[in-house]
């Protein structure tokens, strides 16, 4: 049997539906029935039968931070893919990152010993990849450097790889993917959701960095080839292209017919609006808007190769410009623009 953790969020939503299209046997962990309603709306984007869909699902109810939650979710197991994770720039939430990326993966990796499960797939991220060097396109051979300006984001990334690693020394096989910044639809009020939501009402801004894109249902495609496959104890840049976030929002404008960003926002710019963002959270006590870390994100620019999981697989990615129109016309169907 199958296990999915992080099931009711983008990859893991969009995973589930795949494996339920193969008929396979899954288990999946949720925290709330409430977030049932995103995975739904994304069966919703592929089949019109989505209760048929989600009742192939053994729903349980558990806590990747909580031991005793986990261990009757094993039970059974063969198969387990981790995708729970906490995504975020903000610096008041590095704590409980580590708590969920770094101790939730070594629950799952200690469950996955204790219960000899055959595979473990994880998502990691290109976060967690090494710098690039002299500006050389990064690949799987750059090695983590402890010593450069890591985010907290980044730094609970490769903490859950050493646990993932540790798990291969102890007879688990795994395989473990780094996606670059994932595009897909059902989860618009978020992440790179957003960028979807805002470009419909017309969005003017734009910044040069440069990073790598994939869509979601490759990530998905992707992690079941791999899974399925002999290869084991490897890692992969999952990437379809190198694109700069100018040309992201100005695809998805264009889907939208709305004007292409105009405006510009430097990196000097950015840090200003930072330091306004600090004072305004300061004195609302809301959640930070612009951080250190996602200022850093946005005007980065750094290339990723997906060379060797191509080569390994003899797989074909999405264009980003594909990718961003199969999404936008999931957006202008779900919201009848």
């Amino acid at each position: 049997m199958i296990l999915v953790t992080g099931g009711t969020g983008l990859v893991g939503s969009h995973l589930l539906y795949q494996l339920t299209a193969k008929n396979e046997k899954i288990k999946a962990i949720y925290r709330t029935e409430k977030s049932f309603e995103a995975l739904k709306r994304v069966f919703s984007y592929f089949t019109d039968d989505v209760d048929s869909h989600f009742s192939k699902i053994d729903w349980v109810q558990a806590d990747i931070t909580d031991v005793p939650s986990l261990t009757a979710v094993f039970k059974e197991i063969t198969i387990v893919y981790h995708a729970a994770a906490l995504v975020s720039f903000d610096e008041k939430e590095y704590r409980k990152m580590r708590q969920i990326n770094i101790e939730g993966t070594a629950n799952i990796v200690n469950q996955c010993i204790a219960n000899s499960v055959k595979k473990l797939c994880y998502v990691s991220s290109i976060a967690a990849i090494g710098d690039a060097i002299n500006n050389e396109i990064v690949t799987e051979e750059n090695e983590w450097n402890t010593e450069a300006n890591n985010n907290g984001y980044a730094i609970t990334k490769h903490g859950a790889e050493m646990e993932v690693w540790r798990g291969s020394q102890e007879g688990i096989d795994v395989v473990i993917v780094n996606p670059g910044v994932i595009l897909g639809a059902g989860f618009w009020d978020i992440n790179t959701g957003q960028f979807f939501s805002k470009a419909a009402k017309g969005f003017k801004y734009f910044t040069e960095g440069v990073t790598g894109f994939v869509g979601v249902e490759d990530v998905a495609k992707a992690m079941i080839q791999l899974t399925e496959s002999s290869v084991k104890n490897e890692q992969f840049i999952l990437v379809s292209e190198n694109n700069s976030f100018r040309e992201i929002f100005t695809f998805i404008a264009n889907q939208f017919g709305k004007k292409p960003p105009t405006i510009r926002i430097s990196r000097m710019l950015s840090k200003i609006l930072r330091r306004m963002d600090a004072v305004v959270t300061f004195i609302t006590r809301k959640k930070r808007l612009i951080t250190k870390d996602s200022v850093n994100s946005l005007h980065g620019k750094t290339q990723y190769s997906s060379e060797k999981f191509t080569d390994t697989i003899g797989f074909t990615f999405e264009s980003t410009k594909q990718v961003i129109e199969e999404v936008c016309a999931i957006y202008k169907k779900e919201k009848n623009i």
